[in-house]
């Protein structure tokens, strides 16, 4: 489908805006297999589980698809490949014992440490020619953007904000 230039060459600021977030998250695919982080015995798709694992405590999966946003059937399978990394073990939950739950593990927290590491050492690199008082006005004014759009979503503000780090 060709979609006209007038519709694409908008000078509108939010249609400039949508253009670069699209450029975003195809360089972001693409950057994810550039992070050094060794092999962690795991899709990273499912390494990115551990952070809320980490940060919100263990979890039941249908609430860990929740955290993230993603179908529970995906997570599941996700989740069964950290349990065979070692990444994650499964428990009891402590208020209905015929459930269980994933927690992190020490080899988990270890791979989160550095999945994060990777990703600031990358970013690092990237904004390395920014001077900083621009760095610092982009952060503030992605985490503006971000809480906007969960205000738009109407995603609860008590979900922390490192749940994704």
């Amino acid at each position: 489908m060709h979609i006209p230039d007038a519709v694409t060459t908008s000078a509108k600021p939010e249609a400039r805006l949508a253009d670069e977030i699209m450029r975003f998250f195809r360089l972001g695919a693409r950057a994810k297999g550039m992070l050094n982080s060794g092999d962690l015995g795991a899709e990273f798709s499912a390494l990115m589980l551990l952070f809320p694992l980490c940060f919100l405590g263990p979890m039941r999966v249908t609430d860990l698809a929740e955290a993230k946003q993603a179908d529970p059937s995906t997570v599941s399978r996700q989740a069964a490949q950290l349990v065979k990394a070692g990444l994650v073990r499964r428990e009891a939950d402590p208020e209905d014992g015929r459930a269980s739950r994933l927690a992190i593990t020490e080899a988990g927290l270890s791979a989160c440490r550095r999945l994060h590491e990777a990703r600031e050492a990358f970013l690092a690199e990237v904004l390395g020619s920014w001077p900083a008082e621009r760095v610092e006005a982009f952060v503030e004014l992605f985490i503006e953007f971000n809480t906007a759009v969960e205000a738009r979503l109407r995603i609860p503000a008590e979900t922390p904000q490192r749940e994704n780090a």
